[in-house]
């Protein structure tokens, strides 16, 4: 089981490495690996597992984020509307975007960074992914809205890009032009 405690933290090297792409079909010990990331996502969402492990709430976790650098993500939120989506994916690739922009009025978050960055991350207001699930199915989807935003978070760090490399160093709290606010 992955605790806390086996979350990497900014500065270290594997953070900001590209991921290697997971050979298909997977190998059980990468299949592992994938299913571990979505139980921490999943126990950090509850209370009881909160309390006793310790756990970091988190909504999504990419697996450089426990120093295996290769292309897998667990993601499990409630959206906007309620309905629950759980995914664990391997080698997500985002195939196409929109033009307009979107961020997260609260800012974003991090299991890898232990500090408060403020300031607001554009991101795609909508984008299609393509992936492999944990059953070897290939997944794609269009997304939108605070699910969008967390994808292109948890696929930034396959690619060795943190949310706060995305922020205005000159005015990060200036909204970014023409971009939808999304309240979490």
């Amino acid at each position: 089981m992955i605790t806390t405690e086996d979350i990497i933290r900014e500065g270290h090297p594997t953070l900001r490495k590209a991921a290697e792409e997971v050979p298909m079909p997977p190998s059980d010990e990468d299949k592992k690996t994938l299913q571990e990331l979505l139980e921490y996502v999943q126990n950090s969402q509850n209370p009881e597992m909160i309390e006793k492990y310790g756990l970091r709430p988190g909504i999504g976790l990419a697996a450089p984020q426990i120093n295996v650098s290769k292309r897998m993500i667990a993601i499990r939120l409630t959206d906007e509307k309620g309905q629950l989506h759980s995914y664990a994916l391997f080698n997500p690739k985002i195939v196409s975007h929109s033009v307009e922009k979107s961020y997260l009025t609260s800012g974003e978050g991090c299991l890898s960074v232990d500090r408060p960055v403020p300031g607001y991350v554009p991101r795609y207001a909508r984008i299609r992914v393509k992936a492999v699930s944990l059953e070897g199915e290939n997944v794609d989807l269009r997304l939108r809205g605070l699910l969008a935003i967390v994808f292109q978070h948890e696929i930034d760090h396959l690619n060795g890009v943190m949310f706060y490399d995305h922020i205005s160093s000159e005015d990060p709290l200036q909204e970014p032009e023409g971009a939808i606010a999304i309240e979490r």
